[in-house]
């Protein structure tokens, strides 16, 4: 539908103010959004002036619509904002380059995560990381609860530091890879030897030694990458280079 300057306006004064409403707790977190009708006459604004307005809102995860019903406010957290990025990061698991970079980026974080652990993690943190390893390697040759336990495993690293937009982070990798894990190559050897990549992790932050720790999510991680790519990329295609720092 083309926006007209006027009605654009319009609906971005609506939608100004009722992002002050719900900031300010007027519309708290929960509640629903007057109705359109309602909206028109507090505005003096069209239907799709109002429209226009909720669309914005859901945009950037002030509301949540759903068909047939008044959409309801909900509280902006990182997950909804991470999740916002869904639509920008789509098109890059659609080719090698994408992926690529993508992983690059997780590796590049989970390093970080890894001499974190290793310089920080609490006595519970290395006993829960112990419980998931545990269950990863019970999982060995169940293709879904190894994932299950792969990603567990994985999500414990982004939790140590308490910074809740790590855990959004990684659940937002998840979302964005779960297609190229699903097609990966599967089998009893190929969970082994993740499994064994997780062990050399937590070994490393065992023994309190960043280098090791990180020196082990690398490869781990760069093993992954060589199977991961089987998934899209022809055997004549030129492979690209690895992250520096991954054998």
């Amino acid at each position: 539908m083309e926006r007209s300057a006027g009605s654009g306006r319009r609906a971005d004064a609506v939608t100004d103010e009722l992002v002050r409403l719900i900031k300010t707790g007027s519309l708290p977190e929960g509640s629903h959004l007057p109705a359109e009708r309602d909206l028109m006459q507090r505005f003096g604004v069209s239907r799709a002036a109002v429209r226009e307005a909720i669309v914005s809102l859901a945009n950037h995860g002030l509301v949540e619509t759903r068909l047939g019903h008044r959409p309801v406010v909900r509280k902006p957290d990182y997950g909804v904002a991470i999740d916002r990025l869904g639509d920008l990061v789509g098109h890059l698991v659609e080719d090698r380059v994408g992926v690529r970079n993508l992983f690059d980026s997780r590796i590049f974080l989970e390093a970080s995560l890894a001499r974190h652990a290793a310089r920080h993690a609490r006595r519970e943190d290395i006993a829960a990381l112990r419980l998931a390893l545990a269950a990863n390697r019970a999982a060995i040759g169940d293709s879904a609860r190894f994932d299950e336990t792969d990603v567990a495993f994985h999500a414990l690293l982004y939790a140590i530091p308490g910074n809740p937009i790590f855990p959004a982070v990684h659940k937002a990798y998840v979302d964005w890879l779960v297609s190229h894990w699903r097609s990966m190559k599967r089998g009893p050897d190929i969970d082994r030897m993740n499994h064994a990549g997780h062990q050399a992790i937590l070994d490393a932050i065992e023994m309190r030694d960043p280098d090791a720790a990180e020196d082990a999510l690398r490869r781990h991680l760069g093993a992954a990458w060589e199977v991961v790519r089987s998934t899209f990329l022809l055997a004549d295609e030129a492979v690209p280079a690895p992250l520096e720092g991954v054998t």
